[in-house]
Parts: C-alpha cells; sequence; structure tokens
C-alpha cells in the first residue's frame, strides 16, 4: 500500500483532573509519534439528567461521570501546546452555540497564534438540552447560531475591521487581535444526516464522524463523498477525520484508501498507569502500520 494512503494518527481522551494532566498527556502522545491531541468539553452536566445518553449501549446506559468532570478544554490545549513543539491542538468537539462568540474567537486565536498555528476546531451542535438551555439559549436554535457563531469567529480571524450579519447574532465593526497563524479547520463533527452535511458543505473545511462498530462505516464515508459532489462541493476538499478508530490494521488501510485523512484512537482508562498502557499499545499499533507501508 502505497505511503499516501496511511491515515495520519492521533488520539482522543475524555481528560479529567483524576489522570495525566493535560501538559504530560500531550507530551507522551507527541514523544510516541501521534499526530495530533483531540480534547472534548462539556461546560457542566446538570443533575436532572433529562436528555437520555446518546452514547447508551448495552451495560452503558448512563452517562458516564467523567463527562461532568472533564478539565476546560482550552485551558487543557493551552497547557499542552506549551508542552510540545508539533502536536496538532484539536477540539473533539466544541460546543460553538454555547460560547460567546467573539470570546471564544480570541481564545482560539490565542492558542493558535502563540502554539505557531497548531489548532483545529472540531465543532459540534450539542445533544444535552439543559446543558445548552442553561446557557441562555432555545436547544431548538442551536443550528442556528453555531452558523451565526462561526462567522462571527471567521469574521474576526480573517479581517482587520470585522463585521458579520447573521440570522440570530451579529457582529458590528470591531478590530480583535491577534489573528491565528493560519486559516484554523473548522471539522463538523456528527453523523450524515442531511441537516449536518448542509453545514458542512457550506462553511466546513473537514467531517469529524464517530465511527460505530456496528453497520457498515465505509458506506457513510462513500455517502458524503457522493453527496459533497451533488451539492457542488469537491469531496477532495473535504478532509476526514474519524474518531474511535478501529485497531485492526484491515480496517484502518481500508479508511485509508477511501480517503480518510486521520484516524483518531479512543482512550477510556482515567488511572494514570493505565491511560500509559494503553497509550503503549496504540503506539505499537501504529508502529507497526507505518513499518508496513
Amino acid at each position: 500500500m502505497a505511503e499516501s494512503k496511511l491515515p495520519k494518527m492521533g488520539i482522543t481522551m475524555l481528560a479529567t483532573c483524576h489522570t495525566l494532566p493535560p501538559d504530560r498527556l500531550a507530551k507522551e502522545v507527541e514523544d510516541r509519534g501521534f499526530e495530533s491531541l483531540w480534547l472534548p468539553e462539556h461546560s457542566h452536566i446538570p443533575s436532572s439528567r433529562l436528555t437520555p445518553f446518546p452514547g447508551a449501549a448495552p451495560g452503558r446506559e448512563e452517562l458516564p461521570d467523567v463527562y461532568w468532570h472533564l478539565n476546560d478544554q482550552l485551558v487543557s490545549l493551552s497547557m499542552a501546546a506549551a508542552a510540545t513543539d508539533r502536536l496538532v491542538l484539536g477540539t473533539a468537539v466544541t460546543l460553538v452555540a454555547q460560547h460567546d462568540p467573539v470570546w471564544l474567537a480570541k481564545q482560539i486565536a490565542t492558542l493558535d497564534f502563540h502554539s505557531g498555528g497548531r489548532v483545529e476546531l472540531g465543532v459540534g451542535f450539542g445533544w444535552n438540552r439543559e446543558e445548552y438551555e442553561a446557557h441562555g439559549n432555545n436547544f431548538s436554535d442551536r443550528h442556528a447560531r453555531t452558523r451565526d457563531n462561526i462567522g462571527i469567529m471567521k469574521a474576526l480571524w480573517t479581517q482587520d475591521e470585522a463585521a458579520f450579519e447573521g440570522t440570530l447574532q451579529s457582529l458590528e465593526p470591531s478590530w480583535s487581535w491577534p489573528k491565528p497563524a493560519h486559516d484554523i479547520p473548522l471539522l463538523v463533527g456528527g453523523g450524515s444526516g442531511p441537516r449536518l452535511l448542509k453545514h458542512l458543505f457550506d462553511w466546513g473545511d473537514g467531517w469529524m464522524p464517530i465511527r460505530s462498530p456496528k453497520g457498515s462505516f465505509t458506506k457513510e464515508v462513500k455517502k458524503v463523498q457522493e453527496l459533497a459532489e451533488k451539492a457542488g462541493r469537491d469531496p477532495a476538499s473535504i478532509a476526514i477525520t474519524v474518531m474511535n478508530a478501529p485497531r485492526t490494521m484491515e480496517e484502518i488501510y481500508e479508511l485509508g484508501e477511501l480517503g480518510v485523512n486521520r484516524i483518531v484512537f479512543t482512550i477510556w482508562p482515567q488511572e494514570p498507569d493505565a491511560v500509559l498502557l494503553e497509550l503503549e499499545g496504540l503506539t505499537e499499533i501504529a508502529e507497526s502500520l507505518v513499518s508496513r507501508t
């Protein structure tokens, strides 16, 4: 298999205060040759637990408590940036509509500027109604608000005197620095439903699906590529980052042949020694893949 078909490889983890601190985790990931580290976020989890856990499965019906122990995403990635030289600093995902877009744009721009252009922004719409509405908005508006917030952020990143007119939110002509060191890729996180794909084809630079071991993920990738072409978008212009990556060489090679640009392995344990042990196993997989190209 040609070397160009092997996807880049990254790591994601639900990082809390009970596991490795972000700077050490990032250094361990970079030193083992992985290309990127991806951290998720939740501002909080209302204890009413009215919204069902979308990742529920037999034996895992309840939302794991790591979801409300998560460290702040951007503070953690800032620590990761300071401890590394090359590691891509990814968000998987940022719940953009739960943030003030002007502040979020400045935080991300500052991180990208001082890390030398290493940030990639995974964009999520959110699934937890009560978490979302605690930020003062209606759950039903999260897609429109995400689009507006992205528009405001891109304006602030690219225009000296930034302005944006949106449906729900707008930005009067404004100054804000620093500007990012590079064009920050926007990766739309989620499945392949029509509403998400419309956002992806309109303003996304990449698609970030969570691979399910059930069903044919290959069909999902081909479906998105075909729909992109029908929508007038060059499929090659949409970078694909697959979360919850498979761990067999055959499946990884298959994703590479499909045009997947990056795979991201998930680490579930929290206890530091267990994290390092799992990371060591993933390193062996990555090294075996590279040695066979």
